[in-house]
């Protein structure tokens, strides 16, 4: 299993835009992929699940990827969020 935290940049947060985008790029992949905070973790693979999050500027995410790919989706997952979010 691998884990990612990332601070959160975007000064509207995860909103149905770049929640759309988000669920779009990990559904690539076979893993199993968990969003969320310390206190609620979602599948990042359904939209309404990341979009209830409601996460917002400055609160900082974990993601967790377990499966096959874990490795290539932690690290396209990684590189989605800085340039998006």
């Amino acid at each position: 299993m691998v884990e990612i935290t990332y601070v959160i940049t975007d000064e509207l947060g995860i909103h149905a835009r770049p929640a759309g985008q988000l669920v779009r790029e990990v559904k690539a992949f076979e893993s199993n992929i968990q969003i969320g905070t310390p206190s609620k973790m979602v599948d990042a693979k359904r939209i309404m699940g990341v979009m209830a999050l409601a996460l917002k500027q400055n609160d900082t995410l974990t993601m967790t990827f377990d499966g096959a790919d874990e490795k290539e989706a932690s690290g396209a997952t990684l590189s989605f969020l800085k340039a998006n979010l």
